[in-house]
C-alpha cells in the first residue's frame, strides 16, 4: 500500500515536472514569437515613418531637363520698409514640367490633369506633348495643386523648386525698388543699385519710407491725375533735417511682378529723372541767397518797379497785373513778383547766385540711392539768363534736388542728402548756409499760404502750419515755350519748427469746371471750377488734401524726427 500510494505521488510528481517543462517550452516559444512579432513591428514602423516622410517631402529639383542656377545663387534679401514691412520679398516656388518620353498613358495623364488644372489649353499642351522632349505644365503651382499633382504618382510629371522675387504691394513702390532680369541681376531702382548688398545679406534691408504714407499719397496723386487730365505726376516727402525720404511717387507707375519696359516714355520717374523748368519756386532760392549773401533783408523796399523788362529782345511780364510797382522784399515771394525777382538776382549778381545754386546742389546731377536720376541741362550763364534764372526760367533741374534745397534753405542751412534707406549712422551736420535765412525765410512761406496776398491759401490745412512756394512753368517743346504746362508746389511743415518738406508736381493739368475747392481756413468758403491753370489752383490743392490724409500720420508717429 505503501508503494502503491509512492507510485501515485511520484507520478504525480512526473506530471507536475512534465506540465511545468511543457509550460517552460510555451513560454520559450511564446517569446520568441513575441520577439519575431516585435522586430517586425519595428521594422514596419520604421518603413511607415520613412514612407510618411517621403510622401510630405517635396521632390528635389531635376536639372536633367533644364539646367537652373543653384537656389542660393537665386537668393536676393528682402526689402522692408521704415516698420518693417516686407515690400520685396525672396519665396520658394514649385514648377511643374513633364517629360514627355516617361508618358505611358497620354488619355489618362491628360484627364487627371484637367481634373486639377480645368482652365489650361489642352491643345497647346497636346501639342507640346507631340513636339517637345520638356516643358513646362504650370509655373508658380499653389501647396494644394502640387500635393494634388504629385499624388497622381505619374513619373512623367517633374517638379523643379526655385527662388522667386515677389512684390507684394505691386505699383505702390515700383520707381523705388525697381525689377530684376531673368537671371536675377537687378535692372533698374534700388534692385539695381543695391544688386551685390541685395545678393550678399542676410536678412532684410530696411528703407526710409512708410507703406501706408506712400499709399495715401499715391491714391491723391491717381485721383488728381483724373479730376486735372494730367499726362503725370510726381511727388515727395522728405525729412528736412535727415533727408529721409518718406514717400516718393511717380506717375504712371508700373507692376514689378510683371516685367515691363520702363525705357518708355510714359514710365519715367518724374520725380527723380524728370528735367524740367519749374518757374517760380525759384523765386525762393533768389531770395535765400540775398539773404545769405546780408545784400537784403525782408523789410527792404522796390520802388517803380516796372511792369515788364526786355532782355535780349524778349518781354518779361507781370503774371499778376494787379501787383503793385512799389514792393518790399517779402512782398516780392509773396505775390510772386517776376520783375522784382529779376531786381533782386540782378543785386546778387551772377556768380554769388550761380555760386549759391551750387551749394544747394541744383546744377548737377544729384548722388542718390537709386540711378535714375536726371542730369539738369547745361546752363550758359549771362545778364538775360541770370534775369530769367531769378524767377525760374530757362534753367532747369529735378523735383529731387528742389526738395534737397528748400531743406536746406528751411533746416538752418544744414547739408542734407535725400535717402531712401535707413542709416544706423546719422552723419554730422554740415552747415553751408547763413542760419538766419531760414528765420527770414519761413515766415514768408507761410505768408503765402495765410494771406489774400498769397498764392497758396487751398493748402492752408488747420493743426499743420503750412508754408510754400507756387511755381507754374510752360513746357519747353523743340526750343520754344508751348501752353502746356508744369505745375507745382513747394511745401515745409510746421514752419515754426520745419520738420517735412512736400512737394508735389503735375504734369500737363488742365483746368475742370466742376470741380468744387473747400478752403481749409475756417471761412468754410467753396468755389466751383478751376478759373486759371496755375499751381495755385492745382497743385496747392492736391497738396491740401494730401496734408489733410497724411497729417495724423505724421504727428502719432513721427513727431519727434529730429
Amino acid at each position: 500500500m505503501k508503494n502503491k500510494k509512492q507510485n501515485i505521488i511520484l507520478e504525480d510528481q512526473q506530471d507536475d515536472f512534465l506540465f511545468k517543462k511543457t509550460k517552460s517550452n510555451l513560454n520559450i516559444s511564446f517569446n520568441r514569437v513575441s520577439f519575431i512579432f516585435f522586430v517586425f513591428f519595428v521594422i514596419f514602423l520604421i518603413y511607415s515613418i520613412h514612407l510618411a516622410h517621403l510622401g510630405s517631402r517635396k521632390p528635389k529639383i531635376d536639372i536633367t531637363n533644364n539646367v537652373k542656377q543653384p537656389l542660393n545663387k537665386l537668393y536676393r534679401a528682402d526689402i522692408v520698409d521704415r516698420n518693417g514691412r516686407y515690400l520685396v520679398k525672396t519665396v520658394s516656388s514649385i514648377d511643374i514640367g513633364i517629360s514627355t518620353k516617361k508618358v505611358i498613358d497620354q488619355k489618362k495623364l491628360l484627364l487627371n490633369l484637367r481634373y486639377i488644372f480645368p482652365n489650361k489649353n489642352y491643345e497647346k499642351i497636346e501639342s507640346n506633348l507631340k513636339d517637345k522632349n520638356f516643358f513646362y505644365f504650370e509655373k508658380r503651382i499653389s501647396e494644394e495643386k502640387y500635393e494634388k499633382i504629385m499624388k497622381l504618382g505619374d513619373k512623367s510629371i517633374q517638379s523643379e523648386e526655385r527662388l522667386i522675387r515677389v512684390y507684394p504691394e505691386k505699383n505702390l513702390f515700383s520707381h523705388i525698388i525697381g525689377q530684376i532680369d531673368n537671371d536675377n541681376n537687378g535692372i533698374s531702382g534700388l534692385e539695381k543699385s543695391l544688386d551685390k548688398r541685395l545678393k550678399n545679406t542676410n536678412g532684410s534691408i530696411k528703407l526710409t519710407v512708410d507703406k501706408d504714407i506712400q499709399f495715401l499719397i499715391r491714391n491723391e496723386l491717381i485721383k488728381f491725375n483724373k479730376i486735372f487730365k494730367t499726362k503725370g505726376s510726381a511727388s515727395i516727402l522728405m525729412d528736412v533735417n535727415n533727408g529721409e525720404i518718406f514717400s516718393l511717387v511717380s506717375l504712371p507707375d508700373f507692376d514689378p511682378n510683371k516685367r515691363q519696359d520702363i525705357s518708355d516714355l510714359n514710365f519715367i520717374n518724374r520725380a527723380t529723372k524728370g528735367v524740367y523748368e519749374f518757374g517760380s519756386v525759384f523765386k525762393t532760392l533768389t531770395l535765400a541767397s540775398a539773404f545769405n549773401e546780408k545784400i537784403l533783408e525782408p523789410e527792404n523796399e522796390f520802388n517803380d518797379l516796372p511792369k515788364s523788362l526786355t532782355c535780349a529782345g524778349f518781354p518779361i511780364r507781370e503774371y499778376d497785373k494787379e501787383i503793385p510797382t512799389d514792393l518790399t522784399v517779402e512782398q516780392i515771394l509773396v505775390r510772386s513778383g517776376n520783375i522784382g525777382s529779376v531786381k533782386i538776382g540782378q543785386k546778387v549778381g551772377e556768380e554769388k547766385f550761380k555760386l549759391f545754386l551750387s551749394k544747394l546742389g541744383i546744377l548737377k546731377k544729384i548722388e542718390f540711392d537709386i540711378e535714375e536720376v536726371g542730369k539738369p541741362i547745361k546752363f550758359n550763364w549771362g545778364k538775360c539768363p541770370l534775369a530769367t534764372a531769378s524767377f525760374g526760367h530757362g534753367i532747369t533741374t529735378t523735383l529731387l534736388q528742389l526738395v534737397k534745397a528748400y531743406s536746406i534753405i528751411v533746416n538752418g542751412g544744414y547739408e542734407v542728402r535725400p535717402t531712401l534707406i535707413k542709416q544706423i549712422d546719422k552723419n554730422e551736420k554740415i552747415q553751408i548756409l547763413d542760419e538766419s535765412v531760414s528765420e527770414k525765410i519761413l515766415p514768408i512761406l507761410r505768408k503765402i499760404v495765410t494771406t489774400k496776398e498769397g498764392t497758396a491759401s487751398l493748402a492752408n490745412v488747420d493743426g499743420y502750419e503750412i508754408g510754400g512756394k507756387t511755381g507754374t512753368a510752360q513746357k519747353s517743346v523743340a526750343g520754344n515755350y508751348s501752353r502746356k504746362k508744369i505745375n507745382s508746389f513747394i511745401s515745409v511743415f510746421p514752419t515754426s519748427k520745419p520738420k517735412f518738406i512736400l512737394a508735389v508736381m503735375l504734369d500737363e493739368p488742365q483746368m475742370n469746371s466742376e470741380y468744387v475747392y473747400h478752403y481749409r481756413d475756417g471761412s468754410n468758403i467753396k468755389y466751383k471750377g478751376t478759373p486759371f491753370n496755375t499751381s495755385g489752383w492745382t497743385t496747392v490743392e492736391v497738396t491740401g488734401q494730401i496734408v489733410e490724409k497724411i497729417g495724423p500720420i505724421l504727428a502719432t508717429k513721427y513727431s519727434e524726427i529730429n
